[in-house]
């Protein structure tokens, strides 16, 4: 990824709700934002695609992780710590990005060394201004760490 602000990344969705998944490329779009966004449906889609296993073995690394925690096959907090204890990955941003306000949830994915919690708010027009935000900040203002060197 580039170092300047407001550069292009690869954003890893981790999402099984098809009408989430649409919301979220619907808010990417209504937001502008110009990043490449990749959408895997359960938790061991998701670490095949961030070890280049399988059918993700042409996957870039993704900039960014957007996690769902309730996910089939492994969970959102399986993916988490799998991606915190391995060295390869454990300083790619995870964000949470779920419909629960649980706070056991919240704390838990703190605890697991997610980046940040976010709420997916039910209206589609709050969903794009969180995206919005979500832009504003992490591909703005914030400095992702480079990919490795190879």
């Amino acid at each position: 990824m580039s170092e300047r602000p407001g550069a292009s990344a690869d954003i890893l969705l981790v999402e099984d709700n098809p009408g989430d998944v649409r919301l979220t490329r619907e808010a990417f779009e209504e937001g502008n934002i110009s990043n490449t966004l990749h959408v895997v449906t359960d938790g061991v889609e998701a670490l095949d695609f961030l070890h280049q296993r399988g059918d993700f073995a042409d996957s870039p690394r993704p900039d960014i992780v957007l996690l769902d925690l309730n996910l089939p096959r492994k969970s959102g907090e399986e993916v988490l710590t799998e991606i915190r204890n391995d060295d390869d990955l454990s300083c790619l941003p995870v964000i949470i990005l779920t419909s629960s306000e649980a706070e056991e949830d919240i704390v838990q994915s703190y605890e697991l060394q997610a980046n940040a919690y976010l709420t997916k708010p039910v209206d589609p027009s709050e969903f794009i201004e969180t995206v919005r935000r979500f832009r504003a900040f992490w591909l703005e203002v914030v400095r992702l760490p480079p990919d490795e060197v190879e």
